[in-house]
This record gives structure tokens, sequence and C-alpha cells, in this order.
């Protein structure tokens, strides 16, 4: 198939990569600052799920430094543009591992980057701390050097199917999604809820990342009469592909995206065709300010990062920034890339004020927990609408 030949060209070309890589010193820095890196869309069609990580990660990262830093050394974070794109990727993190001697990367967005750059990351034992993915190829096989904030695609999936069968009673359901990894991570995760349930898909429409190429899709998608439809890509094309759905196809049509669409950008995107629209979430509602460590995220917000907004996305880096300083702070004698990991495995539980990340040995995803919110007219959590 073509996918087959795009993946193994693409694995190809990251080994080639990894073949030109110099040589990296065994010995890592013990004073000054710590230099993390960061590949992530700062362009194109993705660029809002970059830009909000970073902001997350830059406030976080800017408070902790006013706060003393880790034992008084600052963190500092080099954000390297790769268009979402997986040679790109790969070519920043060659560029950040031997030219920039970060101390671990953090903070990937997307699942094709990242699987793009794990044989590296596997060669040189650099962590790879915090991607925004979910998907099962960060988890399964277990590999030391990655580690997971967030809950999984798998598991987003699960709720979504369990809220679409067991609370809404939808029978049809329907699947468009991105034509790589990404896309082909919550497919699997869709199909493997409702198999649960013994059912399928009634139809699937994809397209191909970075595009708008949607139209294809539709007739793929409605010829089998779908009742909701779950949405497995980026908010430029998923908001294209709603708001056509709604104009040539059903007003009242039901949606159900994953959290890497980026919510707040698919809510502005859509504009008044985002009724009807629900997002699965992995992290609070980055203006809930119930829980402590929100409020800290919107003060630290609005004093570093005042021009960014306050969204799921950014809040998220915010998280893996502050845990990223907790597992620094904790760790006993030099902080080296095998004392972090050490560390966090051996510390375990981290509550970062109303957060709680756990990690173990053999488990390296901090948190589980999934909720749902519509976003039309307001962001608004599922369970609570109406109450």
């Amino acid at each position: 198939m073509a996918i087959d030949f795009i993946v193994k060209s693409s694995i190809f070309r990251c080994l080639f990569f990894v073949l030109l890589l110099p040589a990296i010193a065994a010995a890592e820095p013990l004073a000054g600052p710590i230099i993390l890196g960061q590949s992530c869309a700062l362009t194109g069609p993705a660029k809002n799920l970059g830009l909000e990580m970073r902001a997350g990660l830059l406030a976080a990262f800017a408070n902790f430094n006013n706060l003393g830093g880790v034992r008084g050394r600052e963190v500092h974070l080099i954000s390297l543009d790769d268009g979402y794109e997986p040679d790109e990727a790969v070519r920043n993190t060659i560029k950040l591992i031997s030219e920039d001697d970060v101390f671990l990367l953090i903070g990937e967005v997307g699942t094709p980057t990242s699987k793009a750059v794990i044989p590296i990351i596997q060669q040189y034992k650099i962590p790879f701390f915090a991607p925004f993915s979910g998907a099962e190829l960060l988890r399964t096989p277990f590999r030391r050097y990655v580690v997971n904030v967030r809950a999984s695609y798998y598991q987003e999936m699960e709720k979504l199917a369990s809220h679409l069968i067991e609370t809404k009673n939808i029978e049809r359901i329907s699947c468009f999604y991105q034509n790589d990894s990404y896309g082909y991570a919550g497919l699997q995760g869709i199909e493997r809820a409702l198999a649960k349930r013994g059912m399928k898909l009634v139809s699937k429409g994809t397209y191909e990342r970075n595009t708008l190429a949607v139209m294809g899709s539709l007739q793929d998608i409605y010829s089998a009469k779908p009742q909701a439809v779950v949405l497995v890509g980026a908010y430029p094309a998923c908001a294209e592909f709603i708001k056509l759905s709604k104009a040539k196809i059903d007003p009242d049509l039901s949606f159900y995206n994953i959290s890497f669409v980026g919510t707040e950008s698919l809510k502005e995107a859509l504009g008044t065709y985002g009724q009807n629209v629900t997002v699965s979430q992995v992290v609070p509602n980055p203006k809930d300010e119930s829980i402590p460590l929100v409020r800290e995220y919107i003060a630290s917000m609005k004093r570093y990062q005042h021009d960014a907004p306050l969204s799921f996305t950014s809040l998220e880096g915010y998280i893996a920034g502050k845990l990223f300083v907790r597992i620094a702070r904790s760790v006993s004698g030099d902080l080296t890339r095998e004392s972090f990991i050490s560390t966090m495995q051996n510390v375990g539980t981290f509550d970062l004020g109303g957060i709680v990340l756990r990690f173990g040995t053999n488990d390296h995803q901090g948190m589980d927990d999934i909720h749902l919110t519509s976003i039309y007219p307001e962001i608004v959590d599922v369970d609570t609408e109406g109450k």
C-alpha cells in the first residue's frame, strides 16, 4: 500500500540522518543553565498548537527561574520550527543534540514528528519528555527515554465511544482522519473501542497532513449515513470538514474530536458552525481557578506570556514545564539524564497543585483522566452542561 511505502521511506530517511550525527560527548554540563530543546510547528496550518505548547513551557520556566530555578540553575528552552513535518523534526533534533547540547527534548508536537525522531532518542539515550501526542507508539513498547504526561488516544477514544453509545445511544459512527501515523493511531483507537462493544465504523474518510483537501472524504463518509463523526486531525482540516458537512449534508450533525485538534483554535475557525461539536480533553479547563495549578498557570501566563491565549494546549505545556522542574529539583546528587529518569521513577508521584501525575519503573505516563467539552457557544464541560 502507498502508506506503507511512505512510512518505510520516512524511517529510512530518519535512520540515514541518524548515521550522520556526530559523536556526542558522554559528559553532561554540571553548571550553568539547563538547556532544553523543542521541535514543533511554529509556522504552517498547525502552528497554533506549537506556539501554545511553547508558550506554556516558557511561562513555567520563567516562573520557576524567578523562584531560583533548579538549585540556582535557570532552565532555558530552544524551540525550532518543523512545520509539523517529520523530516524537519529529524533535522531539528539532530541540531538540538549535536550543536545546542540540550539536556533533553520536550514538548514535541505531533505523532508523525515524534515517530520520526524515536530512533535518535533511543540511540543517544536522550529523554523525550512530554510530547503533545497520545499515540500508542509512544507508549508501546515501553521505552525508558520516552516520558508521557497526557493520557493516550486509546483512552480518549474509549471515553468518546462510551459517551456516544451509552449516553447518546448513537449506533452509526464514522471516522475522518489524517493520513499518517497520527490519523491511524486515532482510527485504531476508535475501532478498538467500538469492537469492545460489538460494533464497527460505518464509513471512513481521510485527508493529507497540512492540507485542507477534505472534499473527497465527504462522499466516502456520508454515503453510509452516519449519526456522528469522530475526527482525528489538526484544527484547520477538521474545521473545514465540519463546515462543509453542515453546509452540504446536515446542519444538525454531531462531531467528536480528540484533544490534539486544538480546542480554542477549532472553536475560532468554526465560528457559528461550532454547534454539536465536542472535544475530548486530557488536562483540566485552563480557566478553572478552583485548581491551584490552574491559578498558578493563569498568573504565570499573564506575567510572562500575556500575548498567548489561555488554552488546553498551553496548560499542557505549563504542566510539562513544571513537572520537569519538580523532577529535576528532586534529583539527589548530579543532575544527569539517567538520574533524572531514575528519580522520576523512584519518586513516582508528583502533586503539582491539584493535578497529580504518577510514574513507575515501567510506567511513563503521568495522567489518565479524560473529560469532554462542547465548544459552542462557550467551551464547557459536557458533564456539567445544564447544571
